[in-house]
């Protein structure tokens, strides 16, 4: 994405640990959070990649028609799931949103880039502003579980990467 460094390498850092605890709720017990956890693992490290500063590493023109086809892949996967749960609406429009970056950067020429399309940006923007405000209220009112409960199903720590991966999606949005 474009702009300062420091920033982009924090984003890196912080999409990258939310994708890999993302694996780690894989191994759950639990079969919802092991069914939506291999696809949020595959967001945080999808936004990872593309939040590398690009004064440090500029991707080949080959890995923007490559985000947008994993990501599309994954949108219509969100899409056929959110047939049994509106969860993964949420997947949709994220899955979406990525498409739309990649198309954007793809498109764009130097660090000089458009926002893209400034209605949709807008939208984007307002639904993932939305979701961070209602996730960071939903993540309040949540204790730590009782007795021995595994990393993989600590409710408290998905809410809280969600809300992480949310904030790291206004802030990629911003920084288009």
């Amino acid at each position: 994405m474009h702009g300062p460094a420091s920033p982009g390498w924090l984003l890196v850092a912080l999409c990258a640990a939310t994708g890999a605890y993302c694996l780690l709720r894989m191994r759950s017990g639990v079969e919802e959070q092991r069914r939506t956890a291999g696809g949020e693992a595959l967001m945080g490290f999808g936004m990872a990649a593309m939040a590398v500063p690009t004064a440090v590493f500029t991707p080949p023109s080959w890995a923007w028609p490559l985000y947008t086809a994993v990501f599309g892949a994954a949108a219509l996967r969100a899409l056929w799931a959110a047939r049994t749960s509106a969860h993964h609406l949420h997947h949709l429009v994220g899955a979406g949103a990525m498409v739309y970056m990649a198309v954007v950067m793809a498109t764009s020429t130097g660090h000089h880039a458009g926002a893209g399309v400034p209605l949709v940006t807008g939208l984007l923007l307002l639904y993932f502003t939305g979701y961070v405000l209602r996730s960071g209220v939903r993540l309040i009112p949540v204790t730590a579980g009782t007795g021995a409960v595994g990393w993989a199903d600590r409710p408290e720590l998905a809410r809280a990467c969600r809300l992480s991966m949310g904030i790291a999606m206004v802030t990629m949005l911003l920084t288009m």
